[in-house]
């Protein structure tokens, strides 16, 4: 696959969670430059737009809607001016993602979706995010500070994001260091979907010692208890 092997990976769990045509569209628009345009003087009013496509637990899936509702709207130029989404990079999505299809369908990888109505909707496509960025995590401390999973940097969520308030395990696409850390487009996520995902990756016995360790130990006790 022509992607960043976490993006291929994430291509290549996503019909495990049946979620691989939301996937497919999420990967296409990291691929291309910023959907969400923010222009200084009209903040305001682009931050209003985003809120109607907004997931207050998911970037990934609040891009997701903004290119679904780019396709109901029939590709508009118009819609897309009034809501300060950028054609351009959701034209590039469409033929990123067109590419990915035939991908897909090349190495035998089902099409998959969850009901829009259910709540596996987002649930799944967080899960699959999850089983391919279980590296990139980060983790709520008591101090209210954020600390990346076993390399231990402090971070921050950027300004950008729509996850309300502090959850305590978000995945992170990109580390962002500007005057500090940020991390930024980001997923909420939890422990018990990280130890099934990668339990070659949080084996205890390589673990460092840190807050996240115990949050990880009581995870794998509850997977005990359900097997």
């Amino acid at each position: 696959m022509p992607l960043d092997p976490q993006m291929a990976k994430l291509l290549l769990v996503s019909p495990d969670y049946s979620c691989s045509n939301e996937i497919l569209s999420i990967v296409a628009c990291l691929s291309v430059p910023a959907v969400f345009m923010r222009p200084k003087e009209q903040a305001k009013l682009a931050d209003e737009a985003k809120a109607q496509y907004s997931v207050d637990d998911s970037d990934h899936c609040t891009l997701l809607n903004a290119y679904n509702e780019y396709l109901f709207n029939n590709k508009s130029r118009d819609y897309c001016w009034d809501n300060f989404l950028n054609e351009r990079s959701l034209n590039q999505a469409d033929n990123v993602r067109n590419q990915l299809v035939r991908i897909m369908s090349k190495l035998d990888l089902p099409l998959t979706s969850n009901d829009r109505s259910s709540s596996r909707y987002y649930t799944a496509v967080k899960q699959a995010l999850t089983g391919a960025m279980f590296m990139q995590v980060a983790y709520l401390q008591r101090s209210g500070v954020y600390m990346t999973v076993k390399d231990n940097q402090s971070v921050s969520l950027h300004p950008s994001t729509d996850l309300s308030g502090k959850p305590q395990w978000v995945l992170y696409e990109e580390f962002v260091l500007t005057s500090k850390n940020y991390v930024r487009t980001c997923t909420v996520t939890n422990a018990d979907w990280l130890v099934a995902a990668a339990p070659h990756y949080y084996d205890l016995t390589n673990f460092p010692e840190c807050e996240a360790k115990m949050e990880i130990e009581q995870a794998y006790r509850r997977m005990a208890q359900r097997a």
